[in-house]
This record gives structure tokens, C-alpha cells and sequence, in this order.
């Protein structure tokens, strides 16, 4: 960044807020989507058990020590129409999607959330381009049974998923595209 007097400062990007970007998004689409009374649809939190706790007083306690209970399942969960809906949100900076990015427990939970007649996907961003995408859990196991990569091209996504357009409110209409597999599944929707 320049600055006046000719300063010149670089920032550094931690890496630890990567991903924050497409999560706040999604963070403020749903509150559009409740407030509104389309759907509800939440951040899951991670499942952890505190350890050690250091405060002063009860407003000032610090978590000092803490571990994971279980490995989380995916990010969001929540209802739509009537219809049980549980995604994980991941953003890349390639021009394709590591598999390293989704465990094979989130995968596995998202075929049962399918299996039990739930809908299931990722949504995917591409930061260099700002497009997102919207994989249904179908596409991805396809993907998964017939590559032997270790990550799924951009191309991938662009002719088996749905692109997520920006919008005002909510800013990523994604139960716009929900809409649309359900609709190409012959479901009623209301």
C-alpha cells in the first residue's frame, strides 16, 4: 500500500482467515434468509472441551487449553421448504480444488445426508476469478469413483455445477440453485 510521502508498506495475509471471505458471505446470506423467513441455516460450531481457562473475572476468561471431541462433520446445516440441507463451504486460490480441502468423514456424512433424502453439497470458491460453485454430493462422488486425482479442476465445477451469481440480499443466493436441483429432481417445491 502507498501511502503519503511516498511510504510504502506491504501487508501480509495471515493464512489462518483464508476462507473467511466465502464464510462471511454465507454468514450474512443466511440472517438474510432468516430474518426474511426463507430458511434457517446455520454455522455449526466446532465441537472442542476446554481444558484449562485463565480469567481475572468471569468477563475476562481465556481459553488457555482445549481439544477436539470429535472431527467436525461440515460447516452449515439447517432447513429450506421443508427439506433438511447440509453443505462445506471451502474457497481455493488455484485453478482447481484440492481433495485434501474436504475429509472423507465430511464426504461420507454428506452421502448419508443424501442417502436419508437430505440435500447435500460443497460450495467452492475460485479467488482469483470470484466465482463460486455450488457441487452437489452426487457430482462430487462421481467425481471421486471415476479420477484417480488428487484435486477436481475448475472445468469440473463449471460444467457440473451451478454457478453462485452475487447479488445484494441475500449476497450468495445459493437456495436460488437449491431450487433448481430440486426442481431437476422432480421434487415439489412450495
Amino acid at each position: 500500500m502507498n501511502y503519503p510521502n511516498g511510504i510504502k508498506k506491504k501487508f501480509k495475509v495471515s493464512a489462518s482467515n483464508r476462507g473467511m471471505t466465502l464464510e462471511n458471505e454465507i454468514n450474512e446470506s443466511n440472517i438474510y434468509y432468516r430474518n426474511n423467513d426463507i430458511a434457517v441455516i446455520y454455522k455449526k460450531p466446532t465441537p472442542i472441551t476446554i481444558n484449562k481457562v485463565e480469567y481475572k473475572n468471569r468477563k475476562d476468561a481465556v481459553i488457555k487449553e482445549a481439544h477436539f471431541n470429535t472431527p467436525s462433520t461440515t460447516d452449515y446445516n439447517g432447513v429450506y421448504k421443508g427439506k433438511y440441507i447440509d453443505f462445506e463451504a471451502k474457497e481455493t486460490r488455484k485453478n482447481y480444488f484440492p481433495l485434501s480441502n474436504v475429509h472423507d468423514h465430511q464426504i461420507k456424512h454428506l452421502q448419508k445426508i443424501r442417502d436419508c433424502g437430505g440435500i447435500g453439497f460443497i460450495i467452492v470458491r475460485f479467488i482469483d476469478e470470484n466465482k463460486t460453485y455450488l457441487l452437489e454430493i452426487d457430482k462430487l462422488e462421481n467425481f471421486l469413483d471415476n479420477s484417480n486425482r488428487k484435486s477436481i479442476p475448475k472445468e469440473y465445477f463449471v460444467n457440473n455445477g451451478y454457478l453462485i451469481n452475487q447479488g445484494y440480499n441475500p449476497y450468495l443466493d445459493y437456495l436460488k440453485i437449491v431450487d433448481i436441483i430440486r426442481r431437476d429432481n422432480n421434487e415439489k417445491i412450495f
